[in-house]
């Protein structure tokens, strides 16, 4: 069997993975899905993603739980029985771990709270917004339809096909490129692309997407991927009508600077980049 078999056995793991986190998620129906050995194809998934089957699925549904209690109204225990935990307890203890505080405490006072107005209108707290001027680059990209919060789907077949290329290196950055206004776009058409900045050409049959060279507004967000949207209100709704600048018709970009396999959520570095005219 090829590199690439594996890779595409690989892919449709993690793509049925996120299409399905409401259901039971067992080996035996993931081997099925993987069309490979039940004795050995978790190895093979750990080898290649480098973290085990039952912690992609665990963190995928807390990271899917983190943004249903900051952007929803769901009850804390209807996130809990939706993230697969029938105990309350046991889904407050393990969210706790992964978050630092417990789900009911993390809707009131995640790092999204940091993004919120105060009562008189004002931001709580001053976050620097560096300007940078960002040169003409052309990514490798993957698109995605859907919930942006599942771009790392796209991301995995993408990385997952550059890897088997060898054009994963140190030096390869990670940046996803956001089409549509997630408040004017429902979830299911919102288009994105998960890109790649790598060293040379593109390799032929890959897309690719051109990056404008073009001033942005930079803020380096640290905390859970799902309480990104508190700090873009806050880039749209405070800073940029008092910076003396206007947005450019043109996508969001994201620069993802660790790997949220192995960083806690509370110590993931993003750059937020919001183009100017």
């Amino acid at each position: 069997m090829s590199l690439q078999s594996y890779e595409t056995r690989v892919n449709r793991v993690t793509a049925f993975i996120y299409d399905h986190l409401d259901e039971a998620l067992d080996l035996d129906r993931l081997a099925d899905v993987a069309a490979m050995s039940r004795w050995h194809w978790h190895r093979v998934y750990s080898a290649m993603r480098g973290e085990t089957v039952a912690a992609a699925v665990r963190r995928l549904r807390l990271q899917r739980a983190a943004a249903l209690l900051v952007n929803g109204e769901d009850s804390v225990e209807d996130v809990a029985r939706r993230s697969g935990y029938d105990n309350l307890q046991s889904f407050t203890r393990i969210f706790s771990d992964a978050y630092g505080m417990p789900p009911a405490r993390y809707r009131k006072e995640g790092s999204h709270a940091a993004f919120n107005p105060a009562h008189n209108g004002a931001p709580t707290l001053h976050y620097d917004i560096e300007v940078r001027h960002v040169p003409a680059r052309r990514l490798v990209v993957q698109p995605h339809t859907g919930s942006y919060m599942n771009i790392g789907k796209a991301f995995g077949e993408l990385f997952g096909r550059l890897g088997m290329l060898g054009l994963v290196t140190g030096n390869s950055r990670m940046i996803g490129a956001y089409l549509d206004d997630p408040s004017a776009v429902e979830e299911g058409k919102l288009r994105s692309l998960a890109g790649a900045l790598i060293e040379g050409p593109a390799p032929v049959g890959m897309e690719t997407y051109d990056v404008e060279a073009r001033d942005y507004a930079v803020l380096r967000y640290k905390g859970p991927y799902s309480d990104m949207r508190a700090a873009y209100n806050w880039m749209f709704g405070t800073w940029l009508p008092q910076s003396g600048r206007e947005a450019a018709d043109v996508p969001v970009l994201e620069e993802y600077l660790n790997n949220p396999r192995d960083t806690p959520p509370a110590e993931l570095l993003t750059d937020l980049y919001l183009p100017l005219v």
